[in-house]
């Protein structure tokens, strides 16, 4: 550094000192390149190449369609970015209004989906739509309260869970296809109507049953749809918790012909909390990301999974919600799993504004040999070390993330968005995203995130998107629409 430099950067130090020690207003001289900006551009412009479409939506849409409307032409519920394309796979009268995380099935040739319907034990619990006519029919007839997760098992079998706080439960289901108007009970795990083919699954604990993602070997990953608080301040959110099946699934076994062949019958239940330092005592509130243990929860099933967090202190998220298996780590052998928390974004021109507008984040959990096995030191899992880091940080744009999964073949990230958008000072509906992964910069977060669709009904939430084995069918509802049943659209065009 010259002469002169030197003397300008002593003389910009002192007067710095000075402005501070005078208590000055400090004045942020920004750069009239905003390289943010910059970079934002660079990414809508490489939509085709980053997302598969031509280009994305520039803004939310502000449009809210009528009841007559949205009956009429349901695809019209949603806006797609160029490129891509929408038509109705079911909109019937009989389909339940709050569908909400899906999946195809049989996993070979898929000749339905199978759904949760969030509503309460009066209302449908599951239902089973086929694909080529749209037809709904009932599988679990009533007794859920607020059936949200719902995934196939690797051994053939179909589960789903209960947004039912300390109450929430799992239930397996058999041969879904030719299992019909089941009633199981409205709480604990007594018989069901017809206990053959559906049965609650207490070894996995009870609590607000959200995420849900199985390895191949039947080790399962669940999170709490918990916020803090919850009637005492102070109170964690929800928690991260891992099964391991005492009797590990053998992948490319046989489908199971009955219940009791489950996996999920039996095994250990394991809860994360982050902190490795000073043997594990760095933890609790400020130490949320980064490295930490799995800590044995034991007990009689079914265990209370929320009152164990608290007594664990376990490391606890804003509403924990929807989750998905990384599986191109997974072809590596690796574990890591990618969900979201999605906050609560009521605006600041409220009177109970947070502004709290979410995240999507991905845990490591090491090899699936070692997140698999049971190596218990002074009431720690020593098999693995888990790591969590966000992936996408939230924004008033882009707030409340909700349901998300990996498009196969790219490594997308699409997003759903339940946000408070139609209370803004300017209505908007809720979107959905699609993000990049993060690559090989220095940072752990999406190299970027562009608008792929918006609704059309300011009285609804897109719910429970999912891509098929090859990527080329998005598959989302729209939850409590304008029409007063459920609407399922299949989003294809995918490049």
């Amino acid at each position: 550094m010259n002469r002169l430099l030197t003397l300008t950067a002593a003389a910009a130090v002192a007067a710095a000192t000075a402005a501070s020690a005078h208590d000055f207003p400090r004045v942020h001289h920004r750069p009239s390149l905003d390289f943010g900006e910059r970079i934002e551009a660079l990414t809508r412009a490489h939509s085709l190449e980053l997302f598969g479409f031509f280009a994305p939506l520039a803004e939310s849409s502000t449009l809210s369609l009528s009841a007559t409307e949205a009956a009429a032409n349901p695809q019209m519920l949603l806006s797609v970015a160029p490129g891509l394309r929408v038509r109705v796979l079911s909109a019937a009268a009989n389909l339940a209004p709050n569908i909400d995380q899906m999946l195809l099935y049989p996993a070979n040739h898929p000749t339905h989906i199978i759904a949760c319907n969030e509503q309460g034990i009066g209302q449908i619990g599951v239902q089973r739509i086929e694909l080529k006519t749209g037809k709904a029919e009932n599988i679990i007839a009533s007794g859920l309260t607020s059936c949200d997760p719902a995934r196939i098992t690797p051994w053939g079998t179909v589960v789903v869970g209960e947004e039912n706080g300390i109450n929430g439960r799992v239930f397996e289901i058999l041969d879904p296809l030719h299992t019909s108007d089941v009633t199981v009970p409205a709480s604990g795990f007594a018989a069901t109507s017809d206990p053959v083919h559906v049965a609650g699954r207490p070894a996995l604990g009870q609590f607000a049953f959200e995420g849900i993602g199985i390895l191949p070997n039947g080790v399962v990953y669940l999170t709490d749809e918990n916020r803090p608080g919850g009637g005492a301040i102070g109170n964690p959110g929800g928690a991260l918790v891992k099964f391991i099946p005492t009797l590990l699934w053998s992948p490319g076994a046989p489908a199971i012909t009955d219940l009791a062949q489950s996996p999920w019958n039996d095994g250990s239940l394991f809860g994360f909390r982050v902190g490795r330092n000073t043997s594990n005592t760095d933890v609790g509130q400020g130490n949320e990301y980064g490295r930490g243990v799995w800590v044995a929860i034991t007990g009689a099933a079914p265990l209370n999974l929320r009152a164990a967090a608290s007594a664990l202190k376990l490391t606890a998220y804003y509403r924990p919600e929807d989750m998905s298996i990384d599986l191109e780590s997974l072809a590596e052998g690796d574990v890591r799993f990618c969900g979201t928390n999605t906050g609560q974004d009521v605006p600041d021109t409220t009177a109970n504004g947070d502004n709290h507008w979410g995240e999507v984040y991905c845990v490591t959990d090491g090899t699936l040999t070692n997140a698999s096995a049971i190596t218990v030191t002074n009431g720690i899992n020593t098999a693995s070390i888990p790591e969590y880091h966000t992936l996408v940080l939230g924004t008033l744009d882009f707030a409340m993330p909700d349901n998300l999964d990996i498009q196969p073949r790219t490594g997308v990230f699409v997003v759903d968005e339940d946000g408070e958008g139609a209370i803004y000072d300017t209505p908007r509906n809720n979107d959905i995203w699609a993000c990049l992964d993060d690559g090989d910069d220095a940072d752990t977060l999406s190299d970027g995130c562009v608008r792929a669709m918006s609704l059309n009904d300011l009285t609804a939430e897109p719910t429970g998107g999912f891509f098929d084995a090859t990527g080329s069918h998005y598959y989302v509802s729209i939850q409590h629409n304008i029409t007063g049943h459920g609407v399922i659209l299949d989003v294809s065009g995918w490049r």
